[in-house]
């Protein structure tokens, strides 16, 4: 078996040494430029480490691993756009390097990129892969949209919170390692545990991501820290806060919500003085850490020896340690 370094040092090699060199370039180079930007690549690591627990040659799963990280990149860049968002991986947007219509065509063709990789696989699963894609694909837009329409709504519950976020971020780890699951020849038993394990991780890795909004370093992050409370995005530590408030707590929510000033520093340190004041970020880590228990379980069940889970089991252990 491969390290965790060494299956992403071998992708990053195989990503970087895509063709996109089509005409117009204009429509390329932003493509370019996004996958360039790196990131820690968590989808197809997650397929690659999948794969690597039930066979060694890693590199014949690369094409899906490129097919779902193009896809997430496309996500990434329309979900900027659409956040209006200055930076990603500390680096401007493409709106921002170019212009909104560079980002909704070139992201367009990210779209188009991932499918092509994806139904290029050649072997038994292709059916089953593509079925996975699409069913995967469709929740997270559906994920995208619930996302939106929380901006505006008042009464959003933390259970629809976390279907939102199970659509929007989870699905997609959830499906890398079942696909690297079934690329593998693992079991149907095995596959879906290897879901729902993802599925898990990918709950606990995404309200992680909303707490580092809110207390990371941006450095570390990678973006600017509070977007989350500029866009008045309804997240765990939001609706939970509203639901421990006081009266005058909900009133300063509800102030800094209608805020529309030209000082977002003062918004982000007024909504975060309340989440200090009623203790969401203890409430958030402490279902991180339910969420994160209950993959790992799952990963238990794997009908594997331990020997062959143990670095995919590490390398998520590894993605809950960043720094807040």
């Amino acid at each position: 078996m491969k390290t965790i370094q060494q299956i992403q040092d071998s992708f990053e090699e195989y990503l970087q040494g895509l063709d996109y060199s089509r005409e117009p370039d204009a429509l390329y180079a932003p493509i370019r430029y996004v996958l360039s930007l790196g990131g820690k690549r968590i989808r197809p690591t997650l397929l690659i480490a999948s794969y690597n627990m039930y066979a060694d040659d890693m590199e014949s799963v690369f094409r899906a691993a490129a097919g779902m990280e193009i896809f997430h990149n496309f996500t990434l860049l329309h979900d900027d756009l659409m956040d209006n968002a200055d930076v990603r991986r500390g680096k401007p947007t493409v709106h921002k390097r170019w212009d909104v219509n560079t980002a909704i065509l070139s992201g367009d063709g990210m779209l188009v990129l991932a499918y092509r990789f994806l139904t290029g696989i050649r072997g038994a699963h292709v059916s089953e892969l593509l079925d996975i894609a699409n069913r995967t694909f469709t929740e997270i837009m559906e994920g995208q949209q619930y996302d939106m329409e929380f901006e505006t709504r008042d009464d959003v519950t933390e259970a629809e919170y976390i279907e939102m976020i199970r659509l929007k971020t989870s699905v997609l780890l959830a499906a890398c390692a079942q696909m690297g699951g079934v690329l593998g020849g693992a079991s149907a038993k095995d596959a879906a545990l290897l879901y729902e394990f993802g599925e898990k991780v990918g709950l606990a890795f995404q309200l992680q991501d909303d707490l580092l909004d809110v207390y990371g370093d941006q450095a570390v992050f990678g973006k600017k820290i509070g977007g989350d409370i500029l866009c008045n995005k309804k997240t765990y530590l939001y609706i939970n806060a509203y639901l421990l408030a006081d009266k005058r707590q909900k009133e300063e929510l509800d102030r800094w919500a209608a805020y529309e000033g030209d000082d977002p520093d003062s918004k982000i340190a007024g909504v975060r003085a309340i989440y200090d004041e009623v203790g969401v970020k203890a409430l958030s880590e402490k279902l991180i850490d339910s969420l994160f228990a209950q993959g790992l379980a799952k990963m238990d069940e794997v009908s594997l020896p331990e020997s062959r889970k143990a670095l995919l089991r590490e390398y998520v252990k590894s993605l809950m340690n960043r720094n807040i």
